[in-house]
């Protein structure tokens, strides 16, 4: 393992809601040192004060850039928490369709790379499954969006949705190798329904708001079926950041069972 572990706040996201500062202090009593932030731009001041009173440091953090018209002040809020990659953590599936596309968002992303890089940061992309189940010339499009994209830009693999999207998981992360600066380490059933199981674009959920919903029954990591051993293997330079979408019993319970699996099994 390169580092301890960090873990997405999203995880704890009712807790952030009702007490950031207490989420955080939970997370750094479970043991984490490490945490990836989102939507932390409208809230920097109070995840800066939060970061400083638990010791917390975030070396990437989840923002919406990919869309934005004014990202300058994202990197600004990140240089601010002393995030050092920003990433984008979503762009739905219906813009994942054809070369084009794939084309398209690797440009806004080399855009938004060198201009994070002005910055003093980096910039990367997170997957969801569609990257991986949506294929082009019977290529998954996240192949033809990485072969377009410049070599500085972070990749984030979310190891969970590329598994559930039809990837052999470890043997893309050998592919990709040191270009693989982050993996979500997440772990639950992988079923062929899943993936039709997601959320259209017409859903009234947000994606995310849905995914949760759909994929409450995920688990700690080594407990589901994802093979999280051999993805780790298969990404020793990567940080792992521990996530889940959904959790049926007490998340800071799910966090700390991981981050415990973690301690015994990566090493």
């Amino acid at each position: 393992m390169s580092s301890t572990p960090s873990v997405q706040l999203y995880t704890v996201r009712d807790a952030i809601s009702a007490d950031l500062q207490g989420a955080v202090a939970r997370v750094a009593e479970i043991g984490f040192t490490q945490v990836e932030p989102y939507a932390f731009v409208e809230r920097a001041d109070e995840f800066e004060k939060a970061f400083a009173a638990s010791g917390i440091t975030a070396p990437s953090g989840h923002a919406p850039v990919i869309d934005s018209d004014d990202p300058a002040r994202t990197f600004a809020a990140a240089a601010q928490l002393g995030i050092g990659t920003v990433i984008d953590p979503f762009i739905p599936s219906d813009r994942w369709q054809t070369a084009d596309d794939a084309a398209r968002l690797a440009d806004r992303v080399n855009v938004l790379q060198a201009l994070a890089a002005e910055a003093g940061l980096g910039f990367g992309y997170h997957n969801h499954q569609w990257e991986f189940a949506n294929l082009v010339d019977g290529r998954p499009i996240y192949e033809l969006f990485v072969e377009a994209l410049s070599p500085e830009v972070a990749l984030e693999v979310d190891t969970y949705w590329s598994t559930v999207g039809g990837t052999d998981t470890p043997a893309l992360l050998r592919r990709l190798g040191d270009r693989v600066k982050f993996i979500h380490v997440k772990d639950g059933p992988v079923r062929g329904d899943i993936a039709t199981a997601l959320p259209s674009s017409e859903s009234a959920l947000s994606v995310p708001e849905a995914l949760a919903a759909a994929f409450a029954n995920q688990l700690p990591a080594g407990s589901g079926d994802v093979g999280v051993a051999d993805i780790l293997a298969a990404a020793p330079n990567a940080l792992r950041v521990v996530e889940f979408d959904g959790y049926t019993g007490d998340v800071f319970d799910g966090i700390a069972a991981s981050f415990a699996w973690l301690a015994e099994n990566d090493k």
